[in-house]
């Protein structure tokens, strides 16, 4: 069983690692776009305007107050942004994943090349200090 999770876990890695499909650009480009000022200001002068018409009158009242239509219509919109959002941020947190265990990995190598470089170091200072000591010895 773990086996096949491990698996199906590589197969979702080297996918992440491939070009994303189509469905997986779209997400990310619909998650951006939500998060914007630009559509932020531009639902909000949406909203403003369909207010106000249904409010004032000038034209037949196809949502009247209290704006049932206008809540059905936010709902369905919430109803498929927030799993779309939901994907994008998934697609993010594994490519975050995967960056911070290249970066583990880059530091494990970097400790693993101070500790070789230490002990380098230290066979060094043992050497000239016995070489020393034999210099020191043979003056006496």
């Amino acid at each position: 069983m773990l086996n096949n999770k491990n698996k199906s876990n590589n197969k979702s890695n080297t996918r992440i690692n491939n070009k994303p499909s189509f469905g997986e650009k779209a997400a990310d480009r619909i998650a951006a776009g939500m998060g914007s000022w630009k559509f932020i200001i531009i639902q909000s002068v949406i909203l403003g305007v369909w207010v106000m018409l249904n409010l004032i009158g000038w034209f037949f009242h196809w949502d009247p107050y209290p704006f049932i239509l206008l809540n059905l219509t936010l709902s369905f919109q919430a109803a498929y942004a927030a799993p779309i959002i939901m994907m994008s941020q998934n697609r993010e947190a594994a490519r975050d994943r995967r960056k911070r265990e290249a970066d583990l990995a880059t530091d494990r190598k970097s400790e693993r090349g101070i500790v070789a470089i230490q002990k380098h170091l230290n066979s060094i200072e043992r050497n000239k200090l016995a070489k020393i000591l034999e210099i020191l010895e043979k003056g006496k």
